[in-house]
């Protein structure tokens, strides 16, 4: 995989329903949108957009260097609206890896981001994404928490086996923490898009299961933590904090 070769999207909008307008809010004097972009356009991979269907964010986005596309409102995921941006930005098809990074990640690392490729080297996965261990019990218990069961490939690979909102799995031993970033090769996410939802994605109310379900390999890199998105008041907080204590507004690359 070359940078050309490799785009990564980050889908945008507004309709947010516990934090409304979250792409826009302040953060450091940036809105929080625009410090992902940067985060991605630091991890070096590739060209970098925010994909939305909102003129605000594709407003902000473009007056502070970054590049967007719009697309339409009804959209059912991210998944669908990172598809229609791919077929908008690389019509011809040169891409062949798209990376889908959440727009409400502002203090994921560089590094973190590009984490995500690396099962791609394995010719047999569909699907990448992350997952960090849990260390604490109200993470194992918390159904906000995404846990990913797998079975090991390596030291730091696991081949996905489920994800669960439920304590899982049972007994003595690692429980993963699931991190919605994920890559994608072209052919796959267009499988994906194509597929109708699937019993337990409703029930677990987990986009990725549709993937599992239609008979997708999805490989999960082990990472060493978990990066905080924003979804209420107290995570934006939290978030301005830490940039505001980090030394330039960013992490070190890792």
């Amino acid at each position: 995989m070359t940078q050309t070769r490799t785009l990564v999207l980050i889908p945008a909008r507004m309709a947010a329903t516990r934090l409304p307008g979250k792409p826009l809010l302040d953060i450091g004097g940036l809105p929080m949108v625009v410090h992902v972009l940067r985060r991605a356009e630091a991890a070096g991979i590739g060209r970098v957009a925010v994909a939305t269907d909102t003129p605000d964010i594709a407003a902000a986005v473009t007056a502070h260097g970054g590049e967007a596309i719009m697309t339409r409102a009804d959209h059912p995921s991210g998944s669908d609206r990172v598809f229609e941006a791919l077929g908008r930005l690389d019509p011809e098809g040169s891409i062949d890896t798209i990376v889908n990074l959440q727009g409400d990640f502002p203090t994921i690392r560089p590094g973190t981001i590009r984490d995500v490729l690396k099962p791609l080297a394995d010719p047999s996965v569909d699907i990448a994404t992350l997952a960090a261990e849990i260390h604490s019990d109200e993470e194992a218990t918390n159904p906000n928490v995404v846990k990913a069961i797998g079975s090991p490939v390596d030291s730091r690979r696991l081949r996905a086996l489920y994800f669960t909102r439920a304590t899982a799995p049972y007994g003595e031993g690692p429980r993963y923490h699931h991190v919605g970033l994920y890559a994608y090769r072209r052919e796959a996410l267009q499988r994906f898009v194509e597929l109708p939802p699937s019993p337990l994605e409703r029930q677990e109310r987990l986009e990725q299961l549709r993937a599992l379900e239609g008979g997708m390999r999805i490989d999960i890199m082990i990472v060493d933590d978990v990066p905080r998105g924003v979804d209420t008041a107290a995570d934006l907080e939290t978030a301005r904090r830490l940039l505001a204590n980090s030394a330039s507004g960013e992490y070190p690359a890792r």
